[in-house]
Parts: structure tokens; C-alpha cells; sequence
């Protein structure tokens, strides 16, 4: 026979508590004067049944209604009762109990880790986290969540009937049934976690109160712990009385007009949407409606607003607060804790090195060090702390770079220990560092972060923080997971500056607070009207059950909160009209106001009359950008500058003469360029060892595999983030090997390696540019029997590189290296034979040689004036083409050296006589050009959108 499924126990019955007096709608009972009405009314009552006001007792929902409501009592001149809330009068009755080892704290990220203790005895749950640790951690999150709720929901019954809760709530656990096994267990954990505290929360201490009445003022739906209090103080004999201010949207109107100014606006769009909502709320100030309250809906959207408003110098006061983790000391204490993973890129240390918490290691460097060290790794491409080279580095950098990996080497723990154990070594290293001070020091939430992460304080001795903070074993990575969260669940609110004008609140603080009108922005559909959703483990059907607010109570306390804006002498309602592309609908309260009015027979809602005023601006398209340079050129051209030369005069401009250049990201993740970078040091180490005989025992293909292990260390490559490409270079290396063996077979021999070139082509021929240097580094350069072979390495396809030499006059990077090898001849009208002079440099004695064992005739110094060159060729040579290795010659190099330093010197003469620099503004070279911006290319008449 099936087991009998028992049958859930209802929910707690509604108390019975005296019909509530309603304060409905009119002039009478706006957010300033309903709290006259108040205390008129609680006062008459008790004094109609001669209950002594001074030892009664007024409830009210929140505590910024304390103040009002006080000011109306003393206007009656009468005794006035206890006024407080729910909480603050718990709070006056004792502090609450401290939480013991493995109880709840109320506290996120403690409860995570004690949560994790929990699980750690449950093998479904150790199974878990040994397949899925993101899986596990989600879970311990859920967990913690619906632990949370359900202390809560219990906190809010009479003490006498918890346990009929507790008992409840695993009737229904056991009676349910299907998928789900692993939501069930974790929320019976949950429950039972909940359940076993044996703390009596701190309003427990209400309900042992004999006060001579309890007053209770309603507004914002029903109080489960006021209604509560009430049934148990009827049902003892105390005398009650409940005040309702609550108003229903659909009726609001019934009693008569709005009193006050009711106005809406449907906006463009987000930036229109912020403007309309600043000037809403200076039009509300110019009116003398002091303070305005600015709903807080949309966060991102408040920003704006608030920055707009700044600007104006108003008093801002904001309830809602902000994000500890969103604060500048907290971004600057992750910044470092960032740089202090193993996985940490440069990009990292160096966002950490510019906070104010590495001030100290900046002064050991001086001016400029830390620049310095940015410049040089954005240059080398040293995006991994592992490639980077300190003996590389300015002396002053590099002890920057010493002293910051010797500062955060205390945080590079392998393996677990204790929380306790991190935050006091993390304590050690700000106080090092004098990053403590720094901290302190700045106000908008140092000290509070310090004291979040319990930095600058400590547990109470056998408390609940106290045994997670000594027992919790966290991993680095745990760690800075944990201190993420912990800021993430920290507020901070800014202090105000100057008298209040306005005060951004949510709407539920809005409630019968007396300001001088309330702009709302965000009455929309996506914006106001969805409500946030429950624990994830604890269903909607499932919250009805328990008592716990449902998605649709949640939606009913929002019209309850809507509606009480109706009572503010002003409400403006600002919306989007299109979120995008896609129409944005109108919140349904929204809608069910305007029906209100309707049925009132008052019309629809009012538009809003925009303050702003409207101002044409004529459109004033900009012209095609040009410079001018006249009697300036650079000292040293490289191929890429005469490439930009000859793509756009306004790109050379910028790059070249004035030497801008956008700074290169610094990927950890290898990419394409990493892996080009590392296989020309490769082949330039194996050739390099060949040609000096470096270990003669060794094979090609093991020379070629060391150094492929070499120049990944050299660069400070990862193996496991580098996987692909070396995968690529395994099916590379005997692809290469076979190409050099046909190479060497037809007599071609590698001479040099990484070349580096300086030539002043123009000496003796053209005066004004005898001191312009063209320079380079060429990365090969082979001996042949009928001369040189200038070879580039390339990682792209053979046909791209096919297609960049089918017309040799447009190649210019490997015209630019021949002329680096002395090809070409500078056309001059009584020089027509000269060649370029080659500069002193570091190779010139190997390329001399190699050029004597070719055949050439070169002077004294490396002038090439009494002969020509011998012939030299000029390759691409494809690497990493799934066809094998190809060379793709560029024909005739020679003839386009000569033609191209014609052009050349014909284009530097114009620069130095004035001609204009025009941004040309075609082809793929303007399309991803990083100087666009300064060309306004977007801008120009007839540009393109």
C-alpha cells in the first residue's frame, strides 16, 4: 500500500486584528499632512478609551517615519506614546544574541563558507564539487540564499507558532516529488540549517511587552510581524488599533481629482531619458518643491542623472547607496589582489602599480620609472610577469619591477590555508606597503572597507565570523573570490554635501515622506512592474505554502508603493518610448493609473511640459583634413613609415611627424602575433647555432625543437595557453627542415640573421635630405652564388603574400630592406650612379664579408660608391602555410629600390616645401587606421555614416 502523503498544513491564518482606519486620498492626507491626521486620530483613540498615551506604543513601517510623525504628536500638546518601529524598538529592548559556530550571521559571504562546512559531510555533495566546482559553488550560493529567506519568513511569526512553521515547511519538503533531487537536498539542508539555531530573534522581545495599547500605522501592503504582534496582543487583552494609509491603484482617484501635479513624458531614448529627468527635477527646485525625491529604478541610468545634476551644485543625498565593491579604495585593494594571482598578466601588476596603495613603490623609482616600464613591456610585447626581463628594463624600472614582485611574493601562496591566515597576510603587505594609510585616508569608503574585510577589527571570541575566519580553507583564488563578495555585499553611502535639494531613494522609502515633489524616471514596462525573484530553490507555489512573499505579492506591494506616490504635491513619470530598435511599452501601473483617472471621470494623465530649452545649432560639416609641415621631416624613416607615406600624407603626419601611436594591448592569451614573434626567434637561434657550431652532436631537428623550448621561456610564454601553435609548429618543423635541406642543395647559405640596417641614401645628392636615415631589421639574409637573398619571414598565406608582390611598385617593405642592402640608385641630375651610404652598425662587418664572398667591391667605412651592388633577391617566405613552406620572390627588387627612392625623395622635397599633407580617406588602410579620430574621417562632408 503507497504511503499516505500528508497533507500540507495551511498557512498561518490572517490575525484578527480591529478593521483598520483608512486614510484615503485627498488634500487632507498628502505625504506632509497625513501625519496630523495620525496622531489626531491615535491620540482621540486613546483618549475615548482612557488608555494613557505615554505607555502606549506606534508602530510605524520604516525608521525615516520617526521624525515626522514625532513633530505631528507635539502639535497636539499631549503625552505622546512610544513611537518607534518593529526593529528599533527590539534594538532598545537588548542587543540580539551573537551567532554561535555554524549558525546563520546574516552575513553573505560568511554564511558561503560555512555553508561549504555544511556540505562537506554530504557525499552527494562532495561528489559535486569534485565533478563540477562551479556547479558546487552555485549550489553553495543557492543554499545560502534560501537559508536566508526562510530564517527570515520565521523571524516574522509569534514565537509560540516557529515551530509549527518549521514543522511545516518539511511536510511540504517530504511531499514533494519528480526532478530536482539535488534543489530538495539542498534546500532540506537549508531548512534544517534555519531551523536548528536556537537564538530567539531579537523581536521575539516585543511580544513579551504589556504596553497600555499597541498603535500600528500600515502603508505598503500588510506587516507580517506588526500583524503578528497585534494578535497576540489582542488575544492577551491589550487594546490595538490599526491605521491603514494603504491606497488601491484602480481606486486612487475615486474620492476626487489628483491634489496635486500629475504629469508624464515618453522620451527618445536612454540620454534623452536623463535630461528630461534632470530637468524635471531643477524645474521642481525653481518651484520651490524642496526636496525633490528621484526614484532609484535604474542604477545606470541614476549615474547619469546624478552627474548631470552635480553639475548645477545641488545637495544630493543617496539612500540607495552604492556597492562597497564600486568604491575606488575597494577597486584599488582588487586591483592588487588581482595582481597578485599566478595567473596574473602585466596589464594586471601594472593597473595595480598605478593605484595610490603602490605609491610607496612608485617613489623608489622616481618620475617617469613606472611610464618606463609600460612603455618597455607594450614594446616587447611581455604580456606574462614570466617574460618579462629585469636587466631589459631603465634601472629605475627595473627596481620598480623588483620591489612590487617582492611586495605581493606573500599572496602567491600555493595551495589552502586558513582565511584567517590571508587576511593577516594581507594586512602585512598593505602595512608594508603603507597601503593601510592609504586607505584610511581616503574617505569615500577606505575605513569601511578596512573594516568589511575585517582588517581593522576582530570577531567577537566564539562567534560564528570568528570560527569560519579560523576554520575556512580557502585557495588564493577562493580568496580573492571571497573578498569580492564580501565588498560586493558592503554599502556605502556618500555623505551629503551642502543643504538637501534632492534624494535618491527607493521607491519603497518614498512612503508618506513629506517631500516637495518626486520625479521618477524609468516607467516602463522592462523597468517598473517586474519584481525580483525569490530563492531559486524555493518555488513560487512552494512560497505561498510557507507563507513567504509570492512573485504576485511581490507585485501588489509595488502597486501599494505606486500608489502612495500619488499623495506628493508633484509626480512627474518619465519614460522610454524604445528600448533599441524595439517599441517599450508602458508600465502596467502605469496603465492602471491612467484607467484609474479615466474611471474617475479626470481624463488621461497629463503630458509633461519639457523645461529645456530648444537651440539650433547649424550643421557645420568639417572638410577633408590636411597639414601642413613645411621645412620639417623626420631624422629616421623605417618601412612602415614610408608605407604610411605612401597609403596617406595625414597618417604620416600623424605617425611619423608627430609620432603618435596607440598603445598595444597586453593579451595574456597567446595569439597570432605571439606566435610569429616566437618563430622568428626560434629560427633565428637554430640558424644562429648552426652557423657557429653550437653543440655539432646535436640534429636539426632536435637544435630546432630546443629552440623552440628556449624562445618560449625567453618570452615568457605559457605551454598550455601556447598548445595550439605548438601543435601548428610540430607539423612546421619537418616541413622547414626539408625546405633548408633544398636550399643548402642548390648552394644557398644563411649568412645573418636579425640584421640590423641604417642607410643615408640621399648624400651628396639632395642637402636638405643628407641626414635622413632609412633603417630596419632584417630578419635573414642568405649567400648565394650569384649574391644576396634579403628573405622576411611571414605567418600569413602564400596568397596574400602573392597578391602584395604582383604589382613589385606597391610592396614596399621589402623594396625599403634592399635598399637597406645598398640596392637602388638615388636619381639625382648630376649623380645618377651614386648608391646609398650605408651607416656603422653592429653587422656591418658580417654583411661586408658576405658581400666580399658574393663578388661586391665596397669602400672604406661601408660606402658603396666605386661599384654597384651584386644582385640581390628579395623573398616572403610563408611558414605556416598548409601547403608546406613557399617563397614568393618579389622580381627586379633592385629596379623597385630605385624607382621607389625616386618617388620618395620627390615626396619628402614636397613635404619640406609646404605641399599639404591631405588625409586621403580610402581603402583598407583608412578603415582600420588608429588615426581616424584625429582625421575626423566620419565627419567629413559626404562621408558615409
Amino acid at each position: 500500500m503507497p504511503p499516505t502523503t500528508p497533507s500540507p498544513v495551511p498557512a498561518d491564518a490572517a490575525p484578527q486584528v480591529p478593521r483598520p482606519v483608512d486614510f484615503p486620498l485627498s488634500p487632507a492626507t498628502t505625504s506632509a499632512a497625513i501625519w496630523d491626521g495620525v496622531a489626531r486620530r491615535a491620540a482621540d483613540w486613546l483618549e475615548a478609551r482612557g488608555l494613557p498615551a505615554r505607555d502606549a506604543v506606534l508602530l510605524l513601517p520604516f525608521a525615516q517615519h520617526l521624525q515626522p510623525a514625532r513633530l505631528a504628536w507635539m502639535k497636539l500638546s499631549r503625552w505622546q506614546p512610544r513611537i518607534e518601529t518593529t526593529r528599533s524598538l527590539a534594538s532598545a529592548l537588548g542587543p540580539a544574541a551573537l551567532s554561535q559556530p555554524l549558525q546563520l550571521t546574516g552575513d553573505a559571504a560568511i554564511d558561503a563558507l560555512a555553508a561549504r562546512t555544511l556540505l562537506r559531510g554530504q557525499t552527494w555533495a562532495e561528489a559535486l564539487r569534485e565533478e563540477d566546482p562551479r556547479a558546487h559553488a552555485a549550489a553553495v550560493e543557492r543554499l545560502v540564499e534560501a537559508a536566508h529567506a526562510l530564517a527570515a519568513s520565521a523571524a516574522l511569526r509569534a514565537p509560540d507558532r516557529r515551530a509549527e512553521f518549521w514543522d511545516q515547511g518539511r511536510q511540504l519538503l517530504a511531499a514533494q516529488s519528480g526532478v530536482g533531487h539535488l534543489e530538495r537536498a539542498l534546500l532540506a539542508v537549508a531548512l534544517e540549517w534555519a531551523a536548528s539555531d536556537p537564538r530567539a530573534p531579537a523581536t521575539d522581545g516585543l511580544f513579551a511587552l504589556r504596553p497600555s495599547a499597541w498603535l500600528h500605522l500600515q502603508c505598503g501592503g500588510p506587516d507580517l510581524l506588526a500583524d503578528a504582534l497585534l494578535a497576540s496582543a489582542e488575544a492577551a487583552g491589550i487594546p490595538c488599533l490599526r491605521l491603514s494609509a494603504d491606497l488601491p491603484l484602480d481606486e486612487v482617484f475615486a474620492g476626487g481629482a489628483p491634489h496635486g501635479r500629475l504629469e508624464q513624458a515618453v522620451c527618445e531614448d536612454f540620454e534623452d531619458l536623463a535630461q528630461c529627468s534632470a530637468a524635471a527635477v531643477l524645474d521642481h527646485l525653481q518651484a520651490g518643491r524642496v526636496p525633490v525625491a528621484l526614484i532609484a529604478q535604474d542604477r545606470v541610468l541614476l549615474r547619469r542623472v546624478r552627474a548631470l545634476l552635480e553639475r548645477q551644485g545641488l545637495g544630493i543625498k543617496d539612500e540607495t547607496g552604492w556597492t562597497l565593491a564600486t568604491t575606488a579604495p575597494a577597486a584599488q585593494l582588487m586591483a592588487m589582489l588581482r595582481a597578485a594571482r599566478r595567473e596574473a598578466g602585466v596589464d594586471d601588476w601594472l593597473a595595480w602599480l598605478k593605484t595610490p596603495l603602490a605609491a610607496s613603490l612608485r617613489e623608489v623609482g622616481g618620475s617617469g620609472a613606472l611610464s618606463a616600464l609600460e612603455a618597455k613591456c607594450r614594446q616587447r610585447g611581455w604580456s606574462s610577469p614570466l617574460a618579462v626581463r629585469v636587466e631589459r628594463l631603465p634601472a629605475a624600472s627595473a627596481r620598480v619591477w623588483e620591489r612590487a614582485q617582492q611586495a605581493l611574493a606573500p599572496l602567491q601562496h600555493r595551495g589552502a590555508q586558513p582565511l584567517e591566515r590571508w587576511l593577516r597576510t594581507l594586512k602585512e603587505v598593505l602595512e608594508q606597503l603603507g597601503a593601510d594609510e592609504q586607505l584610511k585616508r581616503q574617505p569615500a569608503g577606505g575605513p569601511q572597507v578596512l573594516d568589511t574585510l575585517w582588517l581593522s577589527k576582530s570577531p567577537w571570541p566564539g562567534s560564528a565570523h570568528e570560527a569560519v575566519l579560523q576554520d575556512a580553507q580557502l585557495s588564493a583564488s577562493e580568496f580573492v573570490a571571497w573578498v569580492s563578495d564580501t565588498l560586493e555585499a558592503g554599502q556605502y553611502q556618500p555623505p551629503l554635501e551642502g543643504g538637501l535639494q534632492v534624494m535618491i531613494t527607493p521607491l519603497a522609502r518614498t512612503l508618506l515622506r513629506p517631500f516637495g515633489a518626486v520625479v521618477l524616471p524609468g516607467a516602463d514596462a522592462a523597468t517598473l512592474g517586474p519584481v525580483p525573484p525569490g530563492p531559486v530553490l524555493i518555488g513560487d507555489r512552494l512560497a505561498r505554502e510557507l507563507g513567504l512573499p509570492t512573485v504576485e505579492d511581490k507585485r501588489q506591494a509595488l502597486a501599494w508603493q505606486f500608489a502612495q506616490l500619488m499623495r506628493a504635491p508633484a509626480l512627474t513619470l518619465l519614460r522610454r518610448g524604445h528600448l533599441g530598435s524595439e517599441p517599450l511599452a508602458a508600465s502596467p501601473l502605469l496603465d492602471r493609473l491612467d484607467l484609474a483617472l479615466q474611471a474617475g471621470g479626470h481624463g488621461s494623465l497629463p503630458h509633461w511640459t519639457d523645461p529645456r530649452v530648444d537651440e539650433s545649432v547649424p550643421a557645420a560639416h568639417a572638410g577633408r583634413a590636411s597639414a601642413c609641415a613645411e621645412g620639417r621631416l623626420p631624422s629616421a624613416m623605417s618601412a612602415s613609415a614610408v608605407e604610411s607615406l605612401r597609403q596617406c600624407p595625414y597618417q604620416f603626419f600623424a605617425r611619423v611627424l608627430l609620432g603618435l601611436r596607440e598603445s598595444s594591448e597586453l593579451e595574456v592569451q597567446a595569439d597570432k602575433r605571439d606566435y610569429g614573434t616566437w618563430l622568428h626567434a626560434v629560427l633565428h637561434q637554430f640558424h644562429d647555432e648552426r652557423v657557429r657550431g653550437v653543440d655539432p652532436e646535436l640534429g636539426d631537428d632536435a637544435r630546432l625543437e630546443r629552440a623552440s623550448q628556449d624562445q618560449m621561456r625567453e618570452l615568457g610564454l605559457s605551454p598550455a595557453e601556447f598548445l595550439p601553435y605548438s601543435a601548428s609548429f610540430a607539423r612546421f618543423a619537418p616541413a622547414y627542415l626539408a625546405w633548408l635541406a633544398e636550399r643548402e642543395a642548390e648552394g644557398e647559405r644563411f649568412a645573418q640573421g636579425e640584421v640590423e640596417r641604417r642607410v643615408r641614401p640621399w648624400v651628396g645628392i639632395e642637402p636638405a635630405l643628407e641626414d635622413l636615415v632609412l633603417l630596419g631589421r632584417l630578419d635573414r639574409v642568405d649567400a648565394a652564388a650569384d649574391g644576396r637573398v634579403l628573405i622576411d619571414y611571414k605567418t600569413g598565406s602564400v596568397k596574400g603574400l602573392k597578391d602584395k608582390v604582383a604589382d613589385p611598385l606597391e610592396d614596399t617593405q621589402l623594396t625599403v630592406y634592399a635598399v637597406l642592402m645598398g640596392a637602388g640608385d638615388a636619381v639625382a641630375p648630376d649623380a645618377r650612379s651614386a648608391h646609398p651610404m650605408t651607416l656603422p652598425s653592429e653587422s656591418d662587418a658580417a654583411v661586408n664579408s658576405l658581400s666580399r664572398e658574393a663578388g661586391e667591391g665596397r669602400g672604406e667605412g661601408g660606402s658603396s660608391r666605386t661599384s654597384r651592388s651584386p644582385m640581390l633577391r628579395a623573398q616572403y617566405l610563408a611558414l605556416d602555410d598548409s601547403k608546406g613552406i613557399a617563397a614568393i620572390e618579389h622580381e627586379d627588387v633592385a629596379t623597385t629600390a630605385t624607382i621607389m627612392l625616386d618617388g620618395l625623395r620627390a615626396d619628402l622635397m614636397a613635404i619640406h616645401a609646404g605641399d599639404p599633407l591631405p588625409a586621403l580617406g580610402e581603402g583598407l588602410a583608412c578603415e582600420y587606421c588608429e588615426m581616424r579620430g584625429l582625421c575626423r574621417r566620419d565627419d567629413w562632408e559626404g562621408a558615409a555614416p
